[in-house]
């Protein structure tokens, strides 16, 4: 027996004195696919040939080894995988279209412009989702697109959204797995607005229009995401919490809750059981808020553990679809991904493997100070040894190990990049 295999054999006697089944917490983690975002790896620039305007999106650092195309990025994000456990999917922005070097606007970019991505995706087994780009573009220098006083602005972006879908539905019916299409738009004001009702009537209207075609069959999801402030709209969001909250249950869409786009005392651990009370599912957008909605890489700190609690005692891993997103340039790109990645699981293993029925009832008979023990010492379990095993079980490297390979990665491919 391994030291790996015998820790793993000592630490689950350990949970199972306290009546935690460790085989069935596994098999649970490995069944929640993560939707890993494409966009760490260019620092969110895309293959357009032109842009305009960051619209609130800044990723910083100069670290050698930006992919700059999508044969590089495919083989940044297959190396990703390879040191990560379980099977996963892939998010896409519309700015990461193939056209063959054809200048194609955004509300004419179709599902053709990705079937590079569709083919790679099945050799890869796995399921894309999707994003309209609503930012990085000479049609929203002003930080409104949906919600944009121009008509012919806003029907630019009703199309994109539009086509989107279609692009999104094509990702769901041909890969077989599920695809979410999540809406966010930077729509604000830097300072404080005359009129905060006309905007979000002018959005609602540009919604309305973009979901007007029901594709309940085909294997895709709408989700609409909010933000409290930004870069540019530091007073004023269009598209706030509320606005979504109330749309998405009228209009029976995903809420997106992003970590990173609430005050930064919040946290979307508390909104998950809250919301899902009127909503059928919801995305989460998992980022890292540093001082504001900065999109560090996740750590496996108290929110983002608290947030795979909550998903994970409330059995709601069926309902919740759960997506990265951060943006570092500072660091080996590749790394960023493994870290991030291998976090959100973690936090999903280390609350499969509480004694949550035990503390459930605990809490019901006002034992507060037997949940505050359980509890407490919970976190001094011997996780590692679990987590160890079930990287050994997916074939990926154990510990430290996976940084050696992006090290050798970096000196064989990323280097060679300029």
């Amino acid at each position: 027996m391994s030291k790996i295999e015998q820790a793993f054999a000592d630490a689950k006697d350990r949970y199972a004195a306290i009546g935690v089944d460790v085989d069935r917490a596994i098999e649970r983690v490995k069944n929640i696919a993560i939707s890993m975002h494409c966009w760490q790896g260019d620092d969110v620039t895309g293959f357009e040939e032109t842009q305009g305007g960051d619209a609130g999106i800044l990723a910083t650092g100069s670290y050698i080894g930006k992919a700059t195309n999508s044969a590089e990025l495919r083989s940044d994000i297959e190396k990703a995988y390879s040191l990560i456990p379980g099977k996963h999917k892939l998010n896409l922005h519309a700015i990461y279209a193939e056209t063959g070097g054809e200048k194609v606007e955004r509300n004419q970019v179709s599902a053709k412009h990705f079937e590079g991505w569709v083919d790679w995706a099945k050799g890869m087994g796995i399921g894309l989702d999707y994003n309209p780009t609503y930012f990085a573009h000479p049609m929203a220098s002003t930080n409104m697109t949906l919600a944009d006083p121009s008509q012919e602005i806003r029907d630019y972006w009703i199309e994109h959204g539009i086509k989107s879908r279609e692009v999104t539905a094509y990702f769901g019916d041909t890969l077989g797995v599920t695809s979410v299409m999540n809406t966010w738009i930077a729509d604000g004001f830097k300072d404080v607005p005359v009129d905060r009702m006309e905007p979000r009537r002018r959005l609602k209207d540009s919604l309305d229009k973009i979901f007007a075609k029901d594709l309940s069959g085909s294997n895709m999801r709408d989700a609409v995401e909010c933000k409290l402030f930004g870069i540019g709209t530091e007073s004023y969001v269009v598209g706030s919490h509320e606005f979504y909250m109330g749309y998405a249950q009228e209009k029976k869409k995903l809420l997106c809750l992003d970590a990173g786009h609430f005050h930064p005392t919040e946290s979307i651990d508390d909104k998950i059981s809250a919301t899902l009370l009127y909503l059928d599912e919801i995305l989460l957008h998992v980022s890292r808020a540093v001082r504001w909605d900065s999109d560090h890489i996740i750590k496996l700190n108290d929110d983002l553990k608290s947030i795979a609690y909550e998903v994970i005692a409330g059995n709601l891993e069926n309902r919740v679809y759960i997506g990265l997103d951060f943006f570092d340039a500072s660091v080996n790109r590749v790394a960023a991904w493994v870290i991030g990645t291998r976090n959100m699981i973690k936090a999903l293993l280390m609350a499969a493997l509480m004694p949550i029925e035990q503390m459930k009832r605990v809490e019901l008979e006002v034992n507060f100070t037997e949940r505050l023990m359980l509890q407490e010492e919970m976190k001094s379990m011997p996780f590692s040894a679990i987590w160890d095993m079930y990287c050994s079980m997916n074939n990926v490297p154990v510990g430290m190990d996976w940084f050696g390979e992006v090290k050798a990665y970096e000196e064989s491919v990323l280097s060679k990049r300029g």
